[in-house]
């Protein structure tokens, strides 16, 4: 059964129906966030496997909490936060972190070309996921996300100059993994 919404029904029917367990629309918000979502859990991922999990269990968490979603607001904001707490969720059940604390950290100066703009995004994505969770996760919410390092110290439970730490150290992890790539090209 093929299920269309016009243009007439509202945000709040469709949310509605995601609240009544209405499995159209379940799988209407799953089948048009799915290639938004699953880049992200990529990042945060160590394979696609664990992307693939972590995307997952993300939708269930929206299906369970979709009635907490305030109608008039960006769905895809919303699902993308969950998305992310989940994956920061998955890391803390599996494993416990080791992150150093250092107090001062200094901004590398890079005067290489960037790598970046001659290297595929699915060997970004690969490099990231070589990553330490901590490496990828401060690189991911400050870099990408565009969170704080306050923000970012508070989401994952460290100090703000570890998250400054962890962002420079995956960075340097990152250009050097990218570089390695780039000269077996």
């Amino acid at each position: 059964m093929e299920v269309t919404l016009d243009i007439q029904q509202s945000e709040k029917d469709f949310i509605g129906a995601c609240v009544n367990n209405e499995s159209w629309a379940q799988r209407k918000l799953y089948e048009e966030n799915y290639t938004i979502m699953y880049p992200i859990c990529q990042r945060y991922a160590t394979d696609d496997d664990e992307a693939l999990d972590i995307l997952h269990e993300g939708f269930i968490k929206v299906f369970r909490h979709i009635s907490k979603y305030t109608i008039g607001t960006s769905l895809t904001a919303w699902i993308k936060r969950i998305m992310v707490n989940t994956a920061i969720d998955c890391y803390r059940k599996r494993t416990r972190r080791r992150v150093e604390d250092i107090e001062k950290v200094h901004d590398l100066q890079i005067n290489d070309p960037d790598v970046l703009s001659q290297i595929a995004a699915e060997e970004i994505i690969e490099a990231l996921q070589e990553l330490s969770f901590a490496y990828r996760s401060v690189f991911n919410l400050y870099i990408i996300e565009g969170y704080s390092h306050k923000e970012v110290a508070d989401k994952l439970g460290i100090s703000e100059s570890t998250s400054r730490s962890n962002l420079v150290k995956a960075r340097q992890k990152l250009r050097s993994l990218l570089l390695i790539k780039d000269n077996y090209l």
